[in-house]
């Protein structure tokens, strides 16, 4: 019974966290190196590096040509990141005349406004290595996992601009592995108790593991927490609260059910359904709490209700009036999304993001020296090909195995994917305009299922499967799993290192490097699609 409760070793492994460091590493070098080009704001940036600057400066989202607060349609959040970047190395903005030195250094603007995407992504990569690490019990397919994430064109773009999409990956993530630690440290607590002579077949609590608060689930409080940060860069993370409450209450249906619990499925929703609604009630807290700046001065657009006398539904009176005028313009945001049916030259539909039918161009430009009559400089959200390509087989695969084995990493995988990719198909029905970063908080999920069947490849075959005709060879079965292992190495390697060659083909459009026109062509191997 102990073999069906093991977890990872929580011990401190040196030589799993070398290797993350050199995965980490390489990560940060990609993305801080020339985060200062291009010059100028780029896409959105145009609009989510002023409002970090209004909020650190202002406290809200702030209009500097009207002098007003600014309609916003986003959460705080992921801008408050943005601004605290340029509040530590400084913001200029020529068009409203602004130009504010950093607290800690001075440096090109767009550095500042950059650096927080850019640690995001960084801290992103950290946590995918032991996050796959934790779920394969590999430090190689933890550390493949991360570099993969590295390597990718599309993180690579999300984490040198100053979007919100690399926030909320990173906070639902983050959420992720909270609740990968909860599982673990929840069978950890079953294995100490039957060891310690529990009987879980007695009734009431005579059958479960003691209590008291150091025995309660804090990494599911922390993955509600983490999850109401994701919902305060973009309401989208919503989607992700089901599938978490889900993977929640079936790992400890599961846990009770290996511990031997008569009625586990009873027991479960008895004893962690108030967990799961604290947890709750800590992602509602903390997604109110990110909007302090609006509720704590009279500045935010809807604020009181005498700035706005013809908008109906707000109110003055004192703290509830605050809550209710709040409301009212998560009201009108939601309005606008609904409603966002605009085309767009760069839109694409959800059909059409894992196989990078229609990428989005962050930045172009046709001038400077390259040494050939025209150049080409360009920016392009475009995921590494051979990796963006391999998704598709990866989630059947990932599918197959997991039904074959019956193992709970492939549905968690697969669960999450799911989480991050269907909802968008619903909306697309309604013609609603939407872009390839959306897929962005799916993307660790696309990542850990390549990975899993990666795992699958290099790992022996099942104990018990039937040998060859001419029986198993010489060195007997341990000889025939190490050859497979071998060999399964040799795959997984080769794939890593194509990824890593297609990366490094691409990379000069992923940072804007001058390119001779006819090199820019040869990259855009979908022609029209990508241009």
């Amino acid at each position: 019974m102990r073999r069906r409760l093991a977890t990872v070793d929580a011990r401190l492994d040196v030589n799993s966290w070398l290797a993350t460091v050199v995965v980490v590493a390489i990560a940060a070098i990609l993305r801080l190196v020339g985060l200062s080009g291009p010059k100028g704001k780029i896409f959105d940036e145009i609009y989510y590096a002023r409002d970090g600057w209004g909020l650190v400066d202002k406290g809200v989202e702030w209009n500097y040509k009207d002098n007003g607060p600014s309609y916003v349609v986003h959460p705080p959040l992921g801008k408050w990141l943005i601004g605290l970047g340029e509040w530590a190395f400084g913001y200029s903005d020529a068009e409203h005349n602004i130009s504010v030195p950093g607290h800690l250094t001075t440096t090109a603007p767009e550095f500042g406004w950059r650096i927080g995407a850019a640690i995001a992504g960084i801290v992103s990569v950290l946590l995918l290595v032991r996050i796959g690490r934790r779920l394969f019990r590999s430090t190689t397919l933890g550390c493949a996992a991360g570099l993969l994430l590295a390597l990718d064109g599309f993180h690579l773009v999300l984490s040198r601009t100053a979007l919100l999409d690399i926030f909320l990956l990173l906070f639902v993530l983050a959420a992720f592995g909270a609740l990968v630690l909860d599982r673990d440290a929840r069978r950890r607590r079953w294995s100490r108790a039957l060891e310690a002579g529990l009987d879980p077949t007695a009734a009431g609590r005579a059958g479960r593991p003691a209590g008291g608060w150091r025995n309660w689930p804090w990494w599911r409080l922390a993955a509600g927490v983490l999850l109401g940060c994701a919902c305060a860069v973009k309401w989208s993370a919503v989607y992700f609260l089901p599938a978490f409450a889900l993977l929640a209450l079936f790992w400890e249906v599961g846990v009770r059910r290996s511990a031997g619990v008569r009625r586990p499925w009873r027991d479960a929703l008895l004893d962690e359904v108030p967990w799961l609604a604290l947890a709750g009630v800590l992602m509602v807290v903390t997604y109110v709490a990110t909007w302090s700046g609006w509720l704590l001065s009279d500045d935010g657009y809807y604020r009181l209700a005498a700035r706005y006398p013809n908008v109906q539904g707000l109110s003055d009176t004192p703290y509830l009036g605050a809550l209710n005028n709040l409301w009212e313009y998560h009201k009108a945001a939601y309005g606008f999304h609904t409603q966002l049916d605009e085309p767009h030259k760069y839109q694409s539909w959800p059909w059409q993001w894992l196989l990078l039918g229609r990428p989005v161009a962050f930045y172009w430009s046709g001038d400077g020296a390259c040494g050939a009559p025209t150049c080409a400089s360009e920016i392009l959200l475009l995921g590494t090909p051979l990796l963006w390509w391999s998704f598709l087989p990866a989630l059947f695969g990932a599918a197959w195995i997991g039904a074959t084995r019956r193992d709970w990493r492939a549905g968690a995988i697969l669960l999450c994917a799911a989480a991050g990719l269907l909802p968008w198909f619903w909306f697309a029905l309604d013609g609603r305009t939407m872009f390839s970063f959306y897929a962005a908080p799916a993307l660790p999920f696309l990542v850990l299922a390549v990975v899993y069947v990666l795992g699958a490849i290099a790992s022996p075959a099942p104990a018990g499967a039937r040998a060859p005709a001419g029986g198993p060879g010489p060195g007997g079965a341990d000889e025939d799993a190490a050859d497979r292992r071998l060999v399964g190495g040799v795959v997984v390697g080769a794939y890593v290192l194509l990824v890593a060659l297609c990366f490094a083909y691409f990379y000069p459009i992923f940072v804007g490097k001058l390119l001779p026109y006819a090199e820019w062509s040869a990259r855009m191997w979908l022609d029209g699609r990508w241009i």
